[in-house]
Formats: structure tokens, sequence, C-alpha cells
């Protein structure tokens, strides 16, 4: 990779606030992720055992329902716990908000809502 210029990044400063607003997001990432297998390890006892048996199907479903949807959201804030670590290594790399595609600078507004975008919306939407 050619070495850029101060144009072609992020300032120290600016880093330090997506770094901060990162660190944010992945402390909250990790406590969800934390509380969905929390529950998939502990599910919730109403105390209201059915000893009908047309019931105890229907909840062994939509248990089984739950639990399939409970492990998708855990997948998917996994990897979105990856993303982020992810960003902070390209926070100290020096190379976060640069578009793995154009090379050039990810506005700060995609940033800030999309803290580990690697691609610019031109890149993102050439890819459609």
């Amino acid at each position: 990779m050619e070495n850029k210029t101060a144009k072609n990044r992020y300032s120290d400063a600016d880093l330090l606030d997506f770094k901060a607003l990162i660190t944010d997001k992945l402390t909250s990432a990790k406590d969800e992720l934390y509380s969905l297998t929390s529950s998939l390890s502990n599910p919730n006892k109403n105390g209201t055992d059915d000893t009908a048996g047309t019931y105890k199907t229907l909840e062994d479903g939509s248990a089984t329902l739950e639990k399939e949807q409970i492990n998708q959201l855990a997948s998917r804030q996994k990897k979105f716990i990856e993303n982020l670590e992810a960003a902070l290594v390209r926070i100290e790399n020096k190379t976060y908000g640069i578009c793995r595609e154009t090379g050039n600078l990810i506005q700060k507004e995609r940033l800030m809502a999309v803290p580990h975008a690697t691609l610019s919306m031109e890149a993102k939407l050439k890819q459609n």
C-alpha cells in the first residue's frame, strides 16, 4: 500500500473521537451478546408447568424457534463485535476511514452511523 498523505487519512484527534464511539458501541454489543447467550443457557421459566400434552408440544416448537432466533442474533452480534474490533485495529494503524476500494476518505457522517464501514458510499453503491 502506498504512503498516504495527511489529506488521505483522518487526523489523530478525529481518530480518537472514532475510537471513543467504537469503544462505546463495542461495550454495548458485548453486553447484548452476553444477554443473548445467557438467555440461551438459562431459559426463562415462568413457573407455569402445563401438564397437558398439547400445550407441551406447542411450547417445545415455540422454544426451538425462539432458540434459533436467539442463536441467529448472537451470531450477528459476534460478527458485529469482530467488525468493531477490526475498526479499532485500523485506528491504531491510522488506516481507519479509508475506503478499501477507492482509497478515498469515507464520509465522517457514514462512519458515525456505521463505525466499522470499510467502503465509501460510492463504492458500496457500485457493489449492488
